[in-house]
């Protein structure tokens, strides 16, 4: 009797917190309008304790929808604009000399890595040294500074944007750098509809409408609880198969033809797996389940993949992207 009332009231509390993320959810996206992918992603990327590096056209919301997850969220929201002049100590912090009545004593001095949600606006702007600045703190969650190891805030996020029209001036990331988001999502246009919708938003805002629509504000306690309810989320034998068979075939495209054989140069690392499951279980969670099917680790394997494999130089010459050839990885490899 006792286990059956702590499994129900187990069970309400996950309802629960689904419907207060999903209510959440939907104020974001009011918000974000014709973003509905980018806000979904945000959300995969919070829950899964993970990193995300957004790509689109200037204009299309990126900063706006990390401002909005931070008012909705009563985050602490730090923006690094990277620059070719941008130093790491600018991201990280340092030791400063301080002189006082209690006398003289070198302080750390937090950077702004040091928010919860943090934006790395234009990464692909700064050289590989300040780049590489930000690999400890998006693996390990802490600074070293000095010798001495300072943690990071317990909801940490890194939200990077790289715009792919402008090339001048700009660094590519490097492998390891990327290797560290969790997804890489790209973002387009809005369709006609949203961007009427948009228009009128923004005209509201300007006017300071009484029934604008505002962002209601959610404890990250929520966001801590969803997380261990996504941690608990079951993946059978058959999706785990599924997940390496998907990921094993980005390094030996050889067993399905010398066409993809020909297009992959380097396949995902056993990185990319573990960021295939935990992006399959967030997006699970989000959808209401608690287990994971084949459906959501195809949802989520173009975000979690696009950025580990690297194409060979004739596919990338032939215009041949990393997505399309994912598409021919999910037609050759069925859910086992």
């Amino acid at each position: 009797m006792n286990i059956k009332t702590s499994v129900t009231s187990a069970s309400e509390v996950t309802q629960e917190t689904q419907r207060v993320l999903s209510d959440f959810v939907a104020c974001l996206s009011e918000q974000l309008l014709g973003q509905s992918h980018l806000v979904e992603r945000l959300m995969i990327a919070l829950l899964a304790d993970g990193h995300i590096l957004v790509e689109g056209v200037p204009g299309l919301a990126k900063t706006r929808a990390i401002k909005q997850l931070a008012a909705g969220l009563d985050a602490q929201l730090s923006r690094l604009q990277f620059t070719p002049d941008l130093l790491p100590g600018d991201i990280t912090g340092g030791e400063v000399y301080y002189h006082d009545f209690e006398g003289s004593q070198f302080r750390f001095q937090p950077g702004p890595i040091f928010g919860n949600l943090v934006l790395a606006d234009e990464i692909n702007r700064a050289p590989a040294k300040v780049q590489s600045a930000l690999l400890e703190a998006m693996e390990e969650r802490q600074v070293t500074v000095a010798g001495q190891s300072h943690d990071l805030p317990a909801l940490f996020l890194v939200m990077a944007t790289q715009n792919p029209i402008e090339q001048e001036g700009t660094y590519p990331l490097p492998e390891a750098q990327l290797d560290r988001f969790l997804l890489h999502v790209r973002i387009d246009y809005p369709d006609e509809e949203a961007e009427a919708a948009i228009i009128r938003l923004v005209r509201s805002e300007e006017e300071n409408r009484s029934d604008t629509n505002s962002l209601p504000v959610m404890s990250k306690d929520v966001i801590f609880r969803a997380r261990e309810q996504v941690r608990a989320v079951q993946v059978s034998q058959a999706a785990e198969r599924y997940m390496v068979a998907l990921v094993f075939a980005t390094r030996y495209p050889e067993r399905y033809g010398d066409d993809l054989r020909g297009k992959i140069q380097m396949g995902a690392s056993p990185r990319g797996s573990l960021a295939l499951d935990r992006a399959s279980r967030a997006h699970a969670w989000l959808k209401g389940r608690d287990f994971v099917t084949p459906e959501d680790i195809r949802a989520v394997l173009h975000d979690v993949l696009r950025h580990r494999l690297l194409l060979s130089y004739e596919a990338a010459a032939s215009g041949v992207t990393a997505d399309a050839v994912l598409d021919e990885l999910v037609a050759h490899v069925p859910p086992l």
